[in-house]
Order: C-alpha cells, then structure tokens, then sequence
C-alpha cells in the first residue's frame, strides 16, 4: 500500500523516528506501519551534532537508500530546505526518491536551517516557499511520491502568519501540511479545526520541545493524519549509551549492564543472522535441505 492511499484510511499514522537499517528494522519489527527518517537524529547519531543544517543532501540520500535495502515501509524523509532554492529542491527530490523516499518534507526556513524547537529561526518569502513545493511536484517521478510542505512560522511570525503561510502551501500543491511547534492543545485544535478534510495533517511530538506532548489517539479526535517521533530513539538510546560506557568505564566489565543489552545471539536473531547465512548457503550450493 503506497503512503498516500493509507493516509485514505481512518486511523492515525504513527511514524517513529528511525536514522539507519538497525532502527528501521527494530522499528518494522514493532509493528508500525511508515518511518520518519529524521535529519535531526541523522545529525546526532552520523556527525554528533545538532540539528542546524550541518546534514548534507548525499548524507541524507546514502541514509535513506540503506534504510530502504532493509525494509519495505513507506519512508517519510527530512528535505530540510531542499537543501537550496527551488532547483536545488527539484536535485533533492530527485535523488531521494531514486533512494526510495515515499514522502519528502520541506520546510520554509532560510538555508541553513535549525531544529523547528530551537530559538532564532528565521524564514524564507511565502512565495518562495511555493515556488520549492511547486517545484519539486514538477521535478517527482511518481504521484506515489508525496510533498509534505512544513512551515516554522509560529515561533517568527505568530500563529496566525503561520495559517496564512500554510493556506498558500496548500494552493502550491503540497499533498501534507505540517505545522511546527504549536504551543498549546488549543493553537493543535485550531490547526485541525482549519485544515481537516481538505489536506492530510501531519503533527510533531518532540520531547522537551514547544509542543505538548500528545497521544496518537488524541491526534486522531482531533482530526491529525500522522505523527511523528522523530527523535526519541536517539534520546532513548543516548541515555542508555551514557549508562552503559559509565557501566564498562566504572568495572572494566558489561556484566553489571548485561541485563539492558541484548548478548550475542539475541542481536544476531533481531538482524536476521541465521536467515542470511541460510541463504548464502542456498546460492552457494551448500544448501543441506
């Protein structure tokens, strides 16, 4: 099912943040239905740093491609800014969707840009903006391939610039519309109350950020058509990495920690070690079956 035909589908869409084949794996393993490729938890895992447009477009795409070589789900990217004006928005579609990007998510900042829950942002035109998404429409192989247009205006501009800013990127042809860091259940109501039924919303749950933290099914009552995790996993896994270096740090030994990790054997069976090897005994003829 393509990501477009389940957003036809009552139930809210939840998309985990996920940044290289082994989250995308635990994640598809979990039972969820889409990812979300973050270009924040990119930054923090591949270079260890925030998330201010220090990613690259090839980084972002070499990710992507690997994350679709190890599952099948449709896949939400992070476009940033396209990485540019509108023709470097057309290359970045281009070359995510050759990776296997089922969605692509554009922002209206300046170039470079910074995490939506981060102070001193600043934005580009509207017409600008449209003029990204009208692009990358142009510049898409398939329909299938969706543009979710986002705009970070609630923290320059207001809540009210922010609607008028999504209400031209919908005219320009965006298929999703994400309006970052509402900063209260009632600025989400009113996102909802607004724009549901004529576009697909999409809503951010970023712990710690200027959003308060939803549920999936509250999201759904109130009319949202996804939501995204982006960043837990790294969050959650950079606590335990922390608990577990102070660990090995403290008695030379991952015996006191070995209760939170998996051992050698239970990784293996998580990434699918046993079935690979099965195969490559198949092709290599020393299948004893």
């Amino acid at each position: 099912m393509s990501l477009r035909d389940r957003l036809s589908a009552p139930d809210i869409l939840i998309a985990p943040g996920v940044y290289d084949g082994l989250t995308a794996a635990l994640a598809e393993q979990a039972g969820f239905e889409a990812l979300y490729l973050s270009g924040a938890a990119v930054a923090y895992t591949r270079l260890g740093r925030p998330d201010i447009g220090l990613t690259s477009v090839s980084e972002m795409a070499d990710t992507m491609a690997l994350v679709r070589d190890r599952t099948g789900l449709p896949v939400i990217i992070d476009a940033d800014t396209g990485f540019g004006n509108a023709l470097n928005a057309q290359r970045t579609m281009r070359l995510y969707e050759r990776a296997g990007a089922s969605a692509l998510q554009v922002e209206d900042q300046t170039y470079p840009k910074r995490c939506g829950h981060l102070a001193d942002k600043s934005l580009i035109p509207v017409a600008e903006m449209a003029g990204k998404i009208a692009a990358m429409a142009e510049a898409r192989a398939h329909d299938t391939t969706l543009i979710i247009a986002r705009t970070d205006a609630i923290a320059v501009e207001g809540f009210n610039a922010a609607m008028d800013r999504a209400e031209a990127y919908v005219a320009a042809g965006a298929d999703v519309l994400f309006i970052e860091a509402p900063r209260s259940g009632e600025e989400l109501a009113t996102v909802a109350r607004t724009f549901r039924g004529r576009v697909p919303l999409l809503a951010n749950m970023v712990e710690g950020g200027h959003t308060p933290i939803t549920s999936a099914a509250d999201l759904q009552a109130l009319g949202f058509d996804i939501v995204i995790f982006p960043g837990g996993i790294v969050r959650a896994l950079a606590r335990t990495a922390q608990d577990y270096y102070a660990s090995l740090r403290a008695h030379g030994s991952n015996t006191p920690f070995s209760d939170r990790m998996f051992d050698f054997d239970g990784l293996n069976a998580r990434i699918g070690t046993p079935e690979m090897l099965a195969t490559g005994q198949r092709f290599d003829g020393q299948d004893k079956g």
